[in-house]
């Protein structure tokens, strides 16, 4: 039994490391996870046989009592900063005065969490964040549920190595929808939430939100010679190592290397807040030494901060889908990171009371993630009014009664009636992830809302060309093709629907499982709940609001009048057999296609079950060439990935 125990962890560590590591996966995620099952009934049956190297650390269920401080052994140093290129310059000069042939290495600057982790023999005993740089906190747990940190190595190696650990951009979106949709505040940026979730003492909550590393650091003494070779040794040992980095000979290679990661910045998949610059040569390092702070072979450019000063004007109050009332600030206009910005966020009313935002306030207007406009704080030196905003009691669409829940920081409208809601959930039904009604958009939804039009998504479905004709700007030509693409929704597969029913937490890949595993929006309804929370990676939470959904009257009205008005209920697509011809491979489609139309094509592939994605790397295990095949193909060619053609597509 022990003997199995132990190929299991190893086998399932190496798929776990080739994955989220190396991305390439060498088994499908089926295989995985039937080795997974296997291992944790082995472990329940044998709970003291099991190994500390055991991938099910990673799953939550652990409930910390709290954070142990601890002392790094070997001190985590903070950077100094540069906010220029004279100050640049003038690092490059001290330093050429001990290195006169000095090589510089170029890495991003990652706007996470530092780490240090340190390994006894190979396995990881200690994660701890960096604190004051002597002492941190022993955070051990929660970082076992990164899924790219190694819970041991190749080699048996004592090693201690520091990293960034970071919510990439991606998991950053998903979990403050999550949160808003729950009436929770918002994460002001990814590092903030990187940070929160690594506090956490709940550690399932850290395994679902999908945090990420790059480390760039032994902090232990190293035997290698330059920091490039640090980096290649510690991707060997199965760390992520950000590939995005340059060896410089002169601070204008580095201005340059600067200039053109500010142009990708936006594009990145995490946040980054500037370059850090190194001396590449660890003898070099050395020779430079310390001061009390810092080190002085490094300096970290940071990129100028995307804050501006505005003056609140007023506050509008407006009401999501799910009753969530959102204040949104009205402001003198401001350019911030290309843009004009006159409004912005101000999250909730708990986030206005902390902040202490008051009428007429000078604020400091940032963008969230990048993108979003928020107001950060108030410059307390401008303020002109002590009068405070006035918080309404009531709904500003329906006039009633607001709740402020006590686990909840959103002000909240439960009238199920509510216009604002009705019409959100309108807009929301109609989009493209939903029903995908083109040319149902939020202007037209609005007008056929205020003329009484459609009350609830069955309204839709008894729309004529005539009643469009009602509204303003509508022609004949667009009255027709409206009630066409209405008619055409008619025949979604079952997902569809049901996603845009937008019912609480059940997202549109939720959606999917959900029809797939019940064949239509009828058995769901009577499904009993235990049976929904046990399909993979779906949960109680989801099957509550299934249950709480489906139990209410007007939804067994609603489900009704839909199947009555011709729209379909069941799931359309095909359910992929384990053993399909492609299934577990993921693969790429380009060039030009003869005889099959790119969706054709895409589809024949789900159908085999291949995940079909648009671009090549590491994790590509085939791509299907047409005509014209250009840089995917050439990047293929160069990774070694299998190459096929149109016919073999439609030879399967």
């Amino acid at each position: 039994m022990n003997e199995r125990m132990n190929e299991l962890v190893e086998l399932l560590n190496r798929y776990a490391t080739e994955y989220y590591t190396s991305d390439n996966p060498s088994v499908s995620d089926s295989e995985y996870d039937r080795l997974y099952r296997e291992l944790v009934e082995l472990e329940q049956a044998h709970p003291e046989q099991v190994l500390p190297n055991s991938p099910t650390h990673r799953v939550g269920g652990k409930i910390l009592d709290g954070f142990e401080k601890y002392s790094h052994q070997y001190p985590l140093y903070s950077l100094q900063d540069a906010f220029s290129r004279e100050e640049l310059l003038a690092f490059d000069a001290r330093v050429r005065k001990e290195l006169p042939n000095v090589t510089y290495i170029c890495e991003l600057k990652i706007d996470g969490l530092s780490i240090s982790l340190t390994y006894e023999q190979g396995v990881l005993v200690v994660g701890a964040t960096r604190g004051d740089g002597s002492i941190g906190e022993n955070i051990t747990e929660n970082l076992k549920r990164v899924k790219d940190i190694p819970l041991t190595l190749p080699e048996a190696l004592d090693i201690t190595v520091r990293g960034e650990c970071y919510m990439p951009r991606a998991s950053f979106d998903q979990v403050n929808q999550s949160r808003q949709e729950n009436g929770e505040p918002e994460f002001a940026n990814p590092r903030n939430a990187a940070a929160g979730t690594l506090r956490q003492l709940d550690t399932a909550v850290v395994a679902k939100r999908n945090l990420a590393t790059f480390l760039y650091q032994e902090a232990s003494p190293s035997t290698r010679n330059s920091q490039e070779q640090v980096l290649k040794h510690l991707e060997q040992l199965g760390f992520v190592v950000n590939p995005r980095r340059v060896l410089a000979h002169s601070m204008d290679e580095v201005w340059q290397f600067i200039q053109e990661v500010g142009q990708e910045r936006d594009q990145l998949p995490y946040d980054i807040d500037g370059v850090v610059i190194k001396v590449n040569d660890l003898v070099g390092q050395e020779q430079l030494g310390f001061t009390v702070k810092a080190p002085k072979w490094a300096v970290a450019y940071k990129f100028p901060a995307e804050e501006k000063e505005a003056q609140l004007l007023s506050v509008d109050w407006t009401v999501g889908r799910t009753g969530v009332v959102t204040p949104t600030a009205n402001l003198t206009p401001v350019q911030l990171a290309g843009t004009t910005v006159s409004r912005a966020t101000l999250h909730n009313v708990d986030y206005i009371s902390e902040k202490d935002i008051r009428k007429d306030d000078t604020v400091i207007v940032y963008k969230a993630g990048d993108i979003i406009p928020a107001v950060l704080r108030v410059v307390e030196s401008k303020r002109i009014s002590e009068e405070k905003l006035d918080i309404p009691t009531n709904c500003p669409s329906c006039e009633s009664k607001l709740l402020h829940f006590e686990d909840e920081v959103a002000l909240r409208c439960i009238n199920p009636r509510c216009p604002a809601q009705i019409k959100e959930g309108l807009i929301h039904f109609a989009s493209r992830d939903a029903m995908n009604i083109s040319g149902l958009g939020p202007s037209i939804v609005e007008k056929l809302f205020a003329t009484n039009l459609v009350k609830d998504v069955a309204d839709i479905y008894r729309l004529t060309e005539e009643d469009f004709l009602l509204l303003d700007g509508i022609k004949e030509k667009s009255a027709q093709k409206l009630y066409q693409a209405i008619q055409a929704s008619k025949e979604n597969s079952a997902e569809k629907l049901l996603f845009g029913l937008g019912i609480r937490h059940v997202g549109s890949k939720a959606s999917k499982l959900l029809v797939q595993h019940f064949h239509s929006i009828e058995t769901l309804a009577q499904a009993d709940p235990e049976e929904e929370s046990n399909i993979e990676t779906l949960g109680s939470v989801i099957a509550k609001s299934l249950q709480t959904y489906f139990a209410t009257e007007g939804s067994k009205i609603l489900l009704s009048e839909l199947k009555e008005l011709g729209v379909n209920l069941d799931y359309k697509g095909q359910i992929v057999a384990v053993d399909a011809a492609l299934s577990g491979l993921t693969v790429v489609l380009t060039g030009k296609l003869e005889r099959l139309t790119r969706s054709e094509a895409k589809s024949k592939l789900e159908n085999l079950g291949a995940k079909v994605t648009g671009s090549v790397s590491k994790k590509t295990d085939l791509v299907v060439a047409g005509a014209d095949a250009g840089s995917k193909l050439q990047k293929a060619q160069e990774l070694g990935i299998e190459i096929r053609d149109e016919a073999w597509l439609e030879s399967l």
